[in-house]
């Protein structure tokens, strides 16, 4: 994509994302830089967001007639199944905790209530964390309904039901430094006592406590950064956090959480980047980054990477090796990944890539 049509994507977003403002330029978007942005936003799956700035905009700012009816039927698609996967959400939870066990939705759907319109978020999958021996019932009980169930590396598993994809987790974070897991054991037992309640479908779903939510939604865009990258929906995902908690976080508390699992430094990088592009005004963030820090080259990568790193074009030519990963390239990748991100974040980005393989052998259930 055209690296001028940067600034005004990142305003559309803006807008949508906010729900103010308006797309101060000359020259209107040509019907091929429309289409372009388009492509961008789906493969940054953002086109929800996107499209919701439509109502911010003049007359002759707006996409062709064409290309907004094209679009209005993607985000309809965007609703209807948000709309199903609300369900199935409630309707999980309900049957759950028939069970005796409360799992915490991450991610995704809990997130998505913080937008203003929440059923044009993208949300790919239904994300459950089970306490204590709550996994093991509700592996149990899934796999005695028939349902077909992978067991996946990294202490999870995935199955469908009911046109979703689900999937259970052990671990609450996707930090895998062995060293931190006491520590990160410790505050989720912390806040265990400060989680929240969110109502979808008039059920009451448990949620993380806010500082954790911000945690867990950041570090998930770090593991992604570390291997091949992640879109712009995440960090729109971070921006609402953080706008919705600002006046509700320990500011203190949750920058000790990232200087204990040694991510402070990425965290910077981050921030900045929320406040830079996304629109999030500085005073919503916990505290202040250092003002020489430059996450351009941070910036770029998610850029050209794309939602999961799957639509990098600077790879499209690129040999796959599945041993290594179904994106092309795999192994340079993860290498040039491992030098850019070590020294924001040296534990993890040594660590991630050697426990990753290990949770192969240790991770997996198995009957």
């Amino acid at each position: 994509m055209n690296t001028q049509l940067r600034d005004p994507l990142f305003k559309l977003l803006q807008i949508g994302l906010w729900g103010r403002g308006n797309l101060d330029i000359t020259i209107p978007l040509s019907e091929s830089e429309w289409a372009d942005l388009y492509n961008w936003s789906v493969s940054h799956t953002v086109e929800g967001i996107i499209f919701d700035s439509f109502a911010f905009l003049n007359e002759d700012q707006l996409p062709p007639q064409s290309l907004r009816l094209k679009w209005a039927v993607k985000v309809d698609q965007i609703e209807r199944h948000n709309i199903e996967m609300n369900k199935v959400i409630a309707s999980q939870y309900s049957a759950f905790k028939e069970l005796g066990i409360q799992p915490i939705l991450q991610k995704g759907q809990g997130v998505a209530q913080l937008y203003l319109n929440p059923l044009h978020r993208i949300c790919g999958d239904i994300d459950w964390h089970f306490e204590d021996n709550g996994y093991a019932i509700a592996r149990k009980y899934i796999k005695e309904k028939g349902i077909i169930v992978e067991d996946t590396k990294s202490f999870s598993l995935h199955y469908n039901y009911d046109n979703q994809f689900i999937e259970h987790h052990k671990q609450l974070f996707d930090l895998r430094n062995p060293l931190i897991q006491p520590y990160l054991r410790s505050i989720s037992k912390y806040y265990r006592e400060k989680q929240g309640i969110l109502k979808i479908e008039d059920v009451a779903v448990r949620i993380l406590a806010p500082e954790l939510q911000l945690f867990q939604v950041n570090s998930h865009i770090l593991k992604h950064l570390i291997t091949f990258g992640i879109g712009l929906r995440q960090f729109c995902d971070s921006a609402r956090l953080y706008a919705q908690y600002s006046n509700q976080i320990d500011a203190e508390a949750l920058k000790k959480i990232y200087q204990k699992t040694g991510i402070l430094k990425w965290t910077h990088l981050l921030h900045q980047i929320l406040v830079n592009y996304i629109g999030l005004p500085k005073s919503n963030l916990p505290f202040p980054y250092p003002e020489n820090i430059d996450s351009a080259w941070m910036l770029e990568e998610i850029w050209f990477g794309g939602n999961f790193g799957y639509h990098d074009k600077r790879y499209a030519e690129g040999k796959v090796n599945n041993a290594v990963s179904v994106h092309p390239d795999g192994a340079k990748r993860l290498w040039q990944n491992f030098k850019r991100y070590l020294p924001y974040a040296p534990q993890e980005a040594i660590f991630f890539p050697i426990m990753h393989f290990y949770s192969k052998f240790i991770g997996i259930d198995r009957d």
